[in-house]
């Protein structure tokens, strides 16, 4: 029999906890040296183990401030020295499957999902609840776990005993919630931070400012191979498409050209409009060759794409990357108040310079002497000859991707 109980009084109101233990001092005071939720979650089903509450089976299910994933579930079960983390993309909120699971019982706000898995003369075939029978566990608990502002999270915990869980059992489960709310709260704030910084900032800008790196002007001199792409067309484009599909251009065309990047190690620092700027330090040995692969992917990918732009009986998007190599001022450049984490120097200006030499020499990849030579290239490329670059002192020897 399933229960959903919407009472905030379950146990007696304002007595808390209903017995102070061990396990509730070492939730507060002794797990602030340990970072990660699903370490804490294990250790304390260990520790309730030893403590004779018979759990077997324990989640933590968090909604996330992610741009792929909704939440994440983490699973702990009897025997695991490590809990399992699974993430859950969006879209999954509107699934028959999710509607009448106990989590968004919870999320709509129930108090508490009870359910006796022994007893099946109810005729449920639910199957969720039929997957933890088949696992030999006998009762399955839900609470809310209610973080800031009414942020609210679910906590399950399930036992193979017969019978189920005691009244004592429940107790002592309740008694731990307000201190796991505590301690589950810091550490997904943390993982929240950190997975905004990397979606806005990147994975190694993200580390730099977590570490303190916030102080404008601190930085530091790098080396790299950057890269500067811009997409052609684009006002003309934006000004005759309808909003919605000028935005989904943009992340098709984003998707082709970044995800290659990324895979190959390197890091993107911004998208500004309809171009990206990245770069891919030389502390790596293979900088440079990542660099190429990633460019070849991506052109394979937006010939890709754009063949599906053609059978739509749209014009290909063509687009302009020029490529450079130097030392660039990697850090914190800005206002008082607002600060971006970029980098800056003469190497940029001339990949800048490169991608707009795309337009006059109508060759999509430009590559300057000095990344050619570095990435020891030169025979696979076309040589354009020399170039003044504006704003530059010296004229620059350019090459090409070969023509296909």
């Amino acid at each position: 029999m399933q229960s959903f109980s919407n009472n905030a009084d379950i146990a007696d109101e304002g007595v808390w906890p209903i017995r102070r233990r061990r396990i509730l001092d070492w939730l507060v005071n002794e797990t602030r040296g340990e970072r990660f939720i699903d370490n804490i979650l294990v250790d304390m089903c260990e520790k309730l183990l030893a403590s004779g509450v018979p759990v077997a089976r324990a989640t933590l299910h968090f909604r996330t401030n992610h741009p792929q994933w909704i939440g994440a579930r983490i699973l702990w079960k009897e025997g695991l020295a490590e809990a399992t983390i699974n993430t859950f993309a969006y879209g999954i909120e509107n699934t028959p499957e999710f509607l009448k699971s106990p989590v968004n019982a919870i999320h709509q706000g129930a108090e508490e999902v009870r359910k006796q898995l022994e007893d099946t003369a109810d005729g449920d075939e639910d199957s969720f609840y039929q997957e933890l029978r088949d696992d030999g566990l006998t009762e399955y608990i839900a609470w809310p776990v209610e973080h800031t502002f009414g942020k609210r999270h679910v906590a399950t915990f399930s036992t193979s005993r017969p019978g189920g869980f005691t009244s004592e059992h429940v107790d002592f489960l309740r008694d731990l919630l307000p201190a796991l709310t505590l301690v589950s709260e810091i550490r997904l704030k943390n993982i929240m931070a950190r997975t905004l910084l990397q979606t806005y900032v990147g994975p190694h800008a993200s580390e730099q400012i977590l570490s303190g790196v916030t102080t404008r002007g601190s930085g530091a001199t790098v080396g790299a191979a950057i890269m500067i792409c811009d997409l052609r067309d684009f006002t003309a484009i934006s000004d005759l498409w309808p909003r919605d599909d000028v935005i989904h251009l943009l992340n098709d065309y984003f998707d082709a050209m970044s995800d290659p990047i990324e895979r190959y190690g390197g890091e993107i620092l911004k998208f500004m409009g309809d171009g990206l700027l990245a770069i891919f330090p030389l502390s790596k040995d293979t900088a440079c060759h990542d660099l190429l692969e990633a460019i070849r992917e991506g052109q394979a990918l937006m010939a890709q794409l754009n063949r599906q732009y053609a059978g739509n009986g749209r014009e290909p998007l063509r687009y302009g990357v020029g490529v450079h190599v130097g030392d660039v001022m990697y850090g914190n450049i800005g206002s008082r108040r607002r600060l971006d984490f970029t980098v800056i120097g003469p190497a940029v200006n001339v990949a800048s310079r490169l991608e707009t030499l795309t337009k006059e020499v109508k060759r999509p990849v430009l590559l300057s002497r000095a990344f050619v030579e570095m990435a020891g290239c030169a025979e696979d490329m076309d040589s354009l000859g020399t170039f003044p670059l504006r704003g530059l002192g010296e004229p620059v020897d350019v090459f090409a991707f070969p023509e296909r």
